[in-house]
């Protein structure tokens, strides 16, 4: 399978990268700003949202979409942290970056991959739960989590919310009559070659809540993006009590 996306980031980290990861959807194209995204520091001492995230998080901790480690390097120096990705050329990335536990896996596969009540935590940053396609989607990924996570875990995830004007503006970004729900469709290419198109469905706070009934899961905080970047969230996620 292509790995257009994975090859272009690792290029970029060993200084060679000669051409740009463009974002695309049909005639829509934008170039996917690399050094930002994947290789910016994560330091909650500087920063509130990192904080926010951090002291939501303990380990054991699983990375789910890990990317370049950029969260797994920072909490594998206070517990335990397993970072998978399904890219090889970002499993490759990790490891010469120093992530401890870099691994090839699936966040939709999590059964076939863990224990039960494995971590104590999980990470889902970068907006790939929307992966999960659908409401059903969604809550079968939540029970699949509930079961190699323990029974006080926490978890956090994050998406774009529809019900946000500015989310329209999302390269790809499809309307869906259904309230707090849409679609996204986009795909990346670097040097000719494409990675197979991406279909995520974007859920609001609420949709996320009511997915989550059922589960084992309860929508605790959601905290909004700064200025300019509202339309984004991250939801703090709990098992409930009585799961």
């Amino acid at each position: 399978m292509s790995d257009a996306f994975g090859r272009a980031i690792r290029d970029h980290f060993r200084g060679e990268r000669d051409e740009p990861l463009l974002h695309r959807d049909g005639g829509e194209t934008v170039e996917h700003p690399i050094e930002a995204f994947y290789f910016a520091d994560f330091d909650p001492s500087a920063d509130p949202a990192h904080e926010w995230l951090a002291s939501r998080l303990r380990g054991p901790l699983v990375d789910l979409g890990a990317g370049t480690g950029r969260h797994a390097l920072y909490f594998q120096e206070r517990f335990e942290t397993v970072a998978i990705e399904p890219s090889p050329a970002l499993v490759e990335t990790m490891r010469d970056r120093g992530v401890d536990d870099a691994r090839e896996g699936d966040m939709f596969a999590l059964r076939e991959q863990f224990e039960r009540d494995r971590f104590g935590s999980a990470l889902a940053n970068g907006t790939q739960v929307g992966l999960a396609g659908s409401m059903r989607g969604l809550s079968e990924f939540l029970g699949d989590l509930a079961h190699v996570t323990a029974p006080d875990a926490t978890a956090v995830v994050d998406s774009y919310d529809p019900t946000h004007p500015a989310t329209a503006e999302l390269v790809g970004y499809r309307d869906d009559p259904t309230p707090g729900l849409a679609h996204r469709v986009m795909f990346f290419e670097y040097e000719g070659e494409t990675n197979p198109v991406l279909q995520l469905r974007l859920f609001s706070p609420a949709r996320l809540r009511e997915a989550a009934i059922g589960t084992g899961w309860e929508l605790g905080e959601v905290a909004r993006g700064g200025e300019g970047n509202e339309y984004h969230y991250r939801a703090a996620l709990r098992k409930r009590g009585d799961a």
